[in-house]
């Protein structure tokens, strides 16, 4: 592995070499930052024009200039944004930190329904259901960024602002939207017409009160969840995580996942003394998720049985559910005051920028008023990596159903449960390992779309403006950084190709 590795990064670091040097050639031949000087009126304007290229070097040739620039990134220098004088660090670190702020919620949603949506497609073969999620899916696929973008400013941020604004009970609305929710559930997890009429009555029925209790109860206006919903969803948790991953007769990982739901139900009022008497962060609630993890290994661990890890995983995935859950239900306990501050002014879902300026508040407002502005730009890119994520799942398994050892796995009289998630779904991932990593870093580098339309300054938008303003030093550092992290992403990609198949070993 570390002879691998060290291969690997051997060639990273010749790849990146040449693609600089071509690189600063190709910017060289491209960029003029004279161009504006060259119309200019000014009467002093060829002192200007030399006074610019004695500080950006032009009179040199432009190989002198790019191992002057490598000597300089070399030793950690990425150089300076000569039009506002500003460190070339100083600028980038912000612009990476805010696209990986905005695509990571998005890639792991995406990546969670895709992978989910796709196995129950694939499944489902040829039937309503399928051919349902293959129409949605190629539809979302073609629409273009920029006009579902539009859309969502238009009819879900303002279209949610004026209802909070004069909530009103729509039974019209609340009714289609049981009646689509019915039909999706009932074609996805049964199969005869019986069965399927029975889950469709009793998903109509939970979703129409659902909506109905959170609208006619004033949940829709100040929505909290507290020490009930937080229980309610961890005891629901450790069930379908034990159902999913190892059967509801695998009593020993039953009761780990339902020891840790209670654990994590009893830990959920000491908590909340805890963030009120503490300052958080993000390093902080990241410990405190390490702790839980650690807990619920434990615990899975102590139960055992003849699989441990079978009850260690199910208990760590619970933990982390019971985890985001309390995240989430402190935030929303400040959606009353951040709602009525006077800059929010009952409009909270945002369209422009990252943050609300001048908003004050401690950690929790902030978080929430990150949310807000997460919301429609996650939502856009959900949408589009959602629908290539459902397909490729959905064609990686099928064919992993059709293989050899599948056909014995049935033969042998294993349910389907077992068949499909421990048999099945581990080399089902293989294409999404290859295309997940480097997805993910195109679009650190290339949400270039995203970033405009909702006004963050990010990585693409960072690209766009120093190519613009013919800055060579900020688009190298860019070019650099994006080259490294897709050589990054490709290591990482073959990494867990030998993780996800036990036939794949990776060696030097």
């Amino acid at each position: 592995m570390i002879r691998y590795l060290g291969r690997r990064l051997a060639i990273a670091a010749g790849l990146l070499l040449i693609l600089s040097f071509l690189v600063y050639g190709m910017l060289d031949l491209a960029m003029d930052p004279l161009d504006d000087l060259r119309i200019s009126p000014l009467p002093n304007k060829q002192q200007l024009i030399e006074t610019r290229i004695r500080l950006l070097q032009l009179d040199q040739p432009w190989p002198v200039r790019y191992l002057s620039w490598l000597g300089n990134f070399v030793h950690g220098d990425l150089g300076t944004a000569w039009r506002s004088g500003l460190s070339v660090s100083r600028v980038l670190g912000p612009a990476i930190a805010t696209s990986i702020q905005l695509i990571f919620a998005a890639t792991c949603i995406a990546l969670l329904l895709g992978v989910t949506i796709g196995v129950i497609s694939a499944l489902r073969q040829y039937t309503a259901f399928d051919y349902t999620i293959t129409f949605v899916s190629f539809l979302l696929y073609s629409l273009p960024v920029f006009w579902v973008a539009v859309l969502l400013k238009q009819f879900v941020a303002i279209g949610i602002n004026d209802y909070l604004d004069n909530p009103v009970m729509n039974w019209p609305a609340v009714i289609a939207i049981s009646f689509v929710a019915a039909l999706f559930w009932a074609a996805a997890i049964a199969t005869g017409f019986k069965r399927q009429l029975v889950v469709f009555a009793a998903a109509f029925a939970v979703t129409l009160g659902t909506l109905a209790y959170m609208l006619l109860s004033g949940w829709i206006v100040d929505p909290q969840l507290g020490i009930i919903g937080v229980g309610a969803t961890a005891l629901l948790a450790a069930v379908a995580v034990t159902m999913i991953f190892a059967g509801l007769s695998n009593r020993l990982a039953l009761y780990a996942a339902l020891t840790t739901a209670v654990v994590g139900i009893a830990l959920y009022v000491p908590l909340q003394w805890l963030f009120f008497l503490v300052p958080m962060d993000v390093w902080s609630l990241l410990g405190l998720l390490v702790v839980a993890i650690v807990m619920a290994m434990a615990i899975g661990w102590l139960w055992g049985g003849p699989d441990r890890g079978v009850s260690m995983r199910g208990a760590v995935l619970v933990a982390v559910i019971i985890s985001v859950v309390v995240y989430v239900d402190r935030v929303l306990q400040g959606w009353n005051l951040y709602v009525h501050a006077s800059i929010i002014n009952g409009r909270p879902i945002a369209t422009i920028g990252p943050a609300t300026p001048n908003l004050g508040g401690d950690f929790w407002i902030s978080q929430l008023d990150r949310w807000t502005h997460l919301l429609l730009p996650t939502i856009a890119l959900v949408l589009i990596s959602f629908a290539s994520y459902t397909r490729y799942q959905r064609g990686s398994t099928l064919e992993v159903l059709s293989q050899d050892y599948i056909r014995t796995a049935r033969a042998k009289g294993l349910p389907e449960r077992v068949v499909v998630v421990r048999h099945a779904l581990r080399n089902a991932l293989l294409p999404l390992a290859s295309i997940v990593p480097v997805d993910f870093i195109s679009l650190i580098g290339g949400a270039v779309i995203t970033e405009t339309i909702f006004g963050w300054s990010g990585a693409g938008k960072f690209f766009v403006v120093s190519l613009g303003n013919s800055e060579i030093d900020p688009v190298m550092a860019y070019v650099m950084l994006t080259g490294f992290l897709a050589i990054f992403a490709n290591i990482i990609a073959d990494l867990l190709y030998g993780v996800l198949d036990p036939r794949i070993r990776v060696n030097a």
